[in-house]
């Protein structure tokens, strides 16, 4: 099958294998997605700059026109040349699907269709359409875990000729993660608001990152996790306040989680006591902070932690996509998650 775990993606954007005609580009980060794709974009023997060559659709321009995907597609560059169809957004929509299986069988000789779309599930009918094809290729994008966040920094950090310290780097990954571009921004903003010094310390991340509000954010995130539904509304109502994206709590809490995930996986798969998981992961967190943890890893087990790993990146990916309802995705997701604590603690 045509498809790439998480982790061969990068591989393969480096060098893509030119009998990919179709290249889905597909996850609950969209800033990744989008970044992927671009990547994926400049590798192809394409002239970007060249708008007889490149054609942008979004999901509007097919759903106006089905046809038109697959005229696109099936077009001859006006001066030569190979051409590529970039489209934007879409989901498991009939025009694309329809355009992706008919492409399987006959691909064109001299045109690449590059899609993005949202969090595919397995066995959705695009990713199945693309996956079974001879000459599609599926590329999945998942958030930021900690490797690829220090990556991240590492990147963007060496090309401002900066360093940093242990504890600004500490504190700078704990604020990042959840979408890549997000990510990204921030970071460049630090390194423009670093320009003139050799090393970034605490106090830099500090003033730039946005976490004056993380206190509130800790205790949003604490309540979460021990199932305090007041406690939970009131330090999102602060957090609003303060004119903090609530964005940011959700990615706060999607980390949270993961953690949450992998001490599980060990309590679980290797049979390690929760006394001793707790007392290693809880050294990365503020010693207040450790009973609401403990209580956690207690309560949840590995098939509800996945389930809410899913259920946040889905949030995150809808704040993305209607801004103007963020605040209120947010508080229903972070709810939902607290009631689900407040349950299994109950047990």
């Amino acid at each position: 099958m045509a498809q790439k775990k998480a982790h061969e993606v990068a591989q393969f954007v480096k060098r893509p294998d030119a009998q990919y005609r179709t290249i889905l580009v597909y996850g609950p980060d969209r800033g990744l997605v989008s970044e992927t794709a671009t990547a994926v974009s400049k590798k192809l023997n394409v002239d970007l700059t060249d708008d007889f060559n490149v054609t942008k659709l979004e999901l509007g321009d097919i759903r106006e026109d089905p046809g038109r995907l697959l005229d696109e597609v099936n077009s001859i560059a006006m001066f030569g040349g190979d051409r590529l169809v970039w489209l934007r957004g879409v989901g498991n929509d009939k025009p694309v699907l329809d355009t992706v299986k008919a492409i399987a069988s006959d691909p064109p000789a001299n045109t690449t269709l590059l899609i993005e779309a949202g969090d595919l599930k397995k066995g959705s009918a695009l990713r199945k359409a693309v996956e079974t094809g001879r000459t599609s290729m599926a590329l999945p994008c998942y958030g930021d875990d900690s490797r690829n966040i220090q990556t991240l920094i590492d990147e963007e950090l060496g090309k401002a000729k900066l360093s940093i310290t242990r504890g600004a780097r500490q504190h700078l990954a704990d604020s990042l993660g959840g979408d890549r571009l997000a990510s990204r921004g921030e970071l460049q903003k630090l390194c423009l608001y670093c320009l003139g010094k050799e090393q970034i310390d605490e106090a830099d991340v500090l003033a730039i990152i946005g976490d004056a509000s993380a206190l509130s954010v800790d205790e949003a995130i604490d309540s979460i996790l021990t199932g305090d539904l007041p406690g939970l509304d009131l330090a999102v109502t602060r957090i609003i306040a303060s004119k903090m994206q609530i964005f940011l709590v959700l990615q706060s809490c999607l980390r949270q989680f993961q953690m949450i995930d992998i001490m599980r996986g060990q309590i679980e798969g290797e049979r390690k006591q929760i006394s001793q998981v707790v007392a290693e992961y809880s050294r990365r967190i503020h010693f207040r902070r450790k009973p609401a943890l403990e209580k956690a890893v207690r309560g949840w087990n590995g098939k509800a932690t996945g389930e809410v790993l899913q259920h946040l990146q889905n949030a995150i990916l809808e704040t993305r996509k209607q801004p103007a309802l963020q605040e209120s995705i947010a508080r229903q997701a972070l709810l939902a998650v607290a009631v689900r604590s407040a349950r299994f603690n109950r047990q």
